[in-house]
């Protein structure tokens, strides 16, 4: 695509051109008298200020052109979904995105590397404090997995485990072979446990240890990155255990889970089988119904939210406080991203919540959007 000339080069032509007969006057008058001489120095400083100025000032970008979004792998199939199709009615807003975990996302918006935090877990006081200014956008869960082929996959998916079997095998250790969990009688078990959990800062790994009553340090097991890696860590473990997002468990397109995986279910009221109404995992869409429904619990199924530093009102205000030429249109652009990045966020809660059961997820409540909506339209302002 041919490119137009930068916005500025036809001045910073004038400019050149301007400098050069005030250069070509200067000589003539120097044969004259050195008090035009300096008169004319004089003029060239002035001009050469204008110009300095006129360059810089053209340079600045007035409109914003590019967010960029950091964090949660959960979050991310849903973010890429939402920018394919914002950018199909703002094709001059650009995008850069990357998944490398909630506590990289929440990093990022709070120093400034990114415009928005893709976060998979409560925002705790402390980020608060920092700065953080989370919008809920979406739900989803996590879900415990095991490998399609384990020896036991039939008896596990008939009963589920319990919670407390649950945080036995991820918490005490207490379960280190899958007969002793079944109760399956044998001098010497065979079929060892392999526990799997996640090793970057994640919302995942932050909730499935809330369901069990603890934190993400205190989840026993070989760390592996991402969801994708903890995918691959129990496809290829036949034994092995783990856990993960819905956008990695199931396949968008078939609904149903991956190959070489399984959901494990969760025995929600610990009667050692798996009742009717507990029994929601064949496929995608009756699994985000159980959580749109509150029949699985929460947690493990969280809300998920997409992080500004500071609200958007609070920001341009701290932004209003420079002053100065050069500050003043570096106030003009911050305030120009902050409102591009506050339209993409409302364009979430409204339009783009037709593509959430499409992507895998479920949509926040009528009244949960209403409010979300409210509170950023508000802090807009």
């Amino acid at each position: 695509m041919k490119k137009s000339p930068p916005p500025f080069s036809r001045q910073f032509r004038f400019v050149l051109a301007s400098v050069s007969v005030l250069a070509s006057t200067s000589v003539s008058v120097l044969v004259s008298a050195s008090v035009s001489v300096l008169a004319s120095v004089s003029v060239l400083a002035s001009v050469s200020v204008i110009a300095l100025a006129l360059l810089n000032g053209c340079t600045k970008k007035t409109t914003a052109d590019r967010i960029t979004l950091s964090g949660a792998f959960a979050l991310y199939p849903m973010v890429v979904k939402w920018t394919e199709e914002y950018q199909k009615i703002h094709p001059d807003i650009k995008f850069d995105i990357s998944a490398g975990g909630a506590g990289k996302g929440m990093a990022d918006a709070l120093n400034g590397a990114a415009d928005l935090g893709m976060v998979s877990r409560a925002v705790n006081p402390t980020e608060i404090a920092k700065g953080a200014w989370p919008v809920s956008v979406v739900k989803d869960a996590v879900v415990p997995t095991i490998h399609a082929a384990n020896a036991f996959a039939s008896q596990l998916l008939a009963r589920g485990l319990k919670k407390e079997e649950f945080a036995d095998i991820w918490i005490t250790n207490k379960f280190k072979d899958w007969e002793t969990i079944l109760e399956i009688q044998t001098k010497s078990p065979t079929h060892q446990i392999r526990v799997f959990t996640r090793s970057d800062a994640c919302g995942a790994a932050e909730t499935w240890a809330k369901y069990l009553g603890k934190a993400q340090e205190n989840l026993q097991g070989v760390a592996v990155f991402g969801d994708p890696g903890l995918v691959e860590a129990v496809k290829n473990e036949v034994n092995g255990i783990g856990y993960n997002n819905l956008g990695f468990l199931y396949d968008a397109k078939t609904k149903k889970p991956v190959a070489g995986i399984l959901p494990l279910p969760i025995d929600i009221n610990g009667n050692g089988k798996l009742d009717a109404d507990e029994n929601f995992y064949g496929t995608l869409d009756e699994l985000t119904q159980a959580i749109a429904t509150g029949k699985y619990p929460s947690p493990p199924a969280r809300e998920l939210y997409l992080v500004l530093k500071a609200s958007p009102a609070s920001a341009g205000q701290a932004n209003g406080q420079a002053n100065g030429h050069q500050a003043g249109h570096q106030n003009s652009h911050q305030n120009n991203q902050r409102k591009a990045v506050t339209e993409f966020i409302l364009w979430t809660l409204t339009e783009g919540q037709k593509y959430v059961n499409e992507a895998g997820y479920i949509a926040l409540s009528p009244a949960r959007l209403a409010e979300e909506i409210k509170r950023v339209s508000e802090n807009q302002k």
